[in-house]
């Protein structure tokens, strides 16, 4: 790699690396900063509560990288056309791909991690994050959850036991599940017990009843039981039935996902939606690039304001994500929804290459027209006794 080539990698790398540290910082922390209650209110340890946050960074990164990407470049190109630096290399006939060269190196980087988190760290750290919050759960209800205290455990889900019984049990157990607006279920045992078997967490209820209450019904079904098992792991599903959500697939269970599965027909549409989301997140990157590079890509003066050109850039790559957006949410209805996803990077990425490249196309006058020409050869055709004199 030439020189010059290396110059500009060395500031944009920089500039990019500077913006995801800082922008990644910045969200973790507002995240932190919403898990507290792990320490506070939970009493989990510091180890967990780092955990937690941690497995939702390759999320984070997913996102934040193509925004760095898009100032990193803005950052480079700027600050070359202010040092006057683009005008001489375009005074000097370099040659435009030697601008582009080291810009889509770093692009092709970006594009290659961004694809790495979509299609496998992030369903993994998902995956991880589901496990690592199931047995948090399981921790409050036995550890930290006191007598004749109510603590709510998920959204929607209330508990409390009377008193702690011999061998780690609980006397008294109430369990509130309104997490269904439809139907309303509470659970009342005698006794309760928490126990591990093959990886999975359960509250075994002996001697109670479940009570079940619908809004659109008066009277409510009560069924009583010497045994029922409270499946710990099952509290992010509304449906009673333990499945991994969409994100929490690999994308190779995606590719060959069991249409005939009872859940995934429910939601099959956003089984779609995430595996062509995993797809096309690689091809963001470089659109983010077209369109930067069609910004500030041809030098210009220092007299010249670059102002609203950045802001055209910022609006451009508002409008993509915007769009990205609407036709995710459409890939859950149609298939068409899943098209358009491929389409609006593709489209842009396109778009802005040819818009940037304008500037360094030759230019092709138009010859101005000559009328006296035009009209010493209409005169040519006509009769001799029909021209005017001279």
């Amino acid at each position: 790699m030439p020189l010059i080539e290396r110059y500009i990698l060395r500031i944009a790398a920089s500039a990019f690396l500077v913006c995801i540290g800082a922008l990644t910082a910045v969200i973790w922390l507002t995240q932190a900063l919403r898990e507290l209650n792990l320490v506070t209110g939970k009493g989990q340890t510091f180890l967990i509560f780092l955990k937690v946050t941690l497995f939702s960074l390759p999320a984070l990164i997913m996102v934040i990288a193509p925004l760095a990407l898009f100032i990193a470049i803005l950052y480079t190109l700027n600050r070359l056309n202010g040092d006057s630096e683009l005008i001489v290399m375009n005074a000097a006939g370099t040659a435009p791909r030697t601008l582009l060269r080291p810009l889509l190196v770093l692009t092709l980087f970006v594009s290659l991690l961004v694809g790495s988190i979509s299609i496998y760290v992030m369903p993994e750290s998902f995956r991880a994050l589901r496990t690592l919050v199931t047995k948090i759960r399981a921790d409050v209800v036995t550890r930290i959850v006191q007598d004749g205290k109510f603590i709510q455990l998920d959204q929607g889900i209330m508990f409390h036991y009377h008193q702690r019984l011999p061998g780690g049990a609980m006397g008294g157990v109430m369990i509130n599940d309104s997490r269904d607006p439809k139907s309303t279920a509470t659970y009342l045992a005698s006794r309760g017990l928490v126990t591990e078997i093959e990886g999975r967490t359960y509250l075994i209820l002996d001697k109670g009843s479940m009570q079940r209450q619908s809004p659109t019904q008066r009277d409510s079904a009560i069924i009583a039981f010497e045994r029922y098992v409270f499946d710990l792991d099952q509290f992010e599903q509304a449906t009673g039935k333990y499945n991994l959500k969409p994100r929490e697939r690999t994308t190779w269970e995606l590719l060959f996902i069991n249409r005939n599965d009872d859940f995934v027909k429910s939601i099959y549409g956003r089984f779609r939606a995430e595996l062509h989301d995993r797809l096309t997140n690689p091809l963001y990157p470089l659109a983010t690039l077209a369109i930067a590079f069609a910004a500030l890509g041809s030098a210009r003066t220092t007299r010249q304001s670059r102002g609203a050109a950045i802001l055209g850039a910022v609006v451009a790559l508002v409008l993509m994500r915007i769009l990205g957006f609407a036709a995710a949410s459409l890939s859950v209805r149609s298939i068409a929804g899943a098209v358009m996803m491929y389409a609006v990077p593709i489209g842009f990425t396109i778009g802005g290459a040819v818009y940037g490249m304008r500037a360094f196309w030759p230019i092709r006058r138009k010859r101005s027209i000559d009328w006296n020409e035009v009209t010493a050869r209409f005169l040519a055709f006509l009769p001799a006794r029909l021209r005017p004199s001279t």
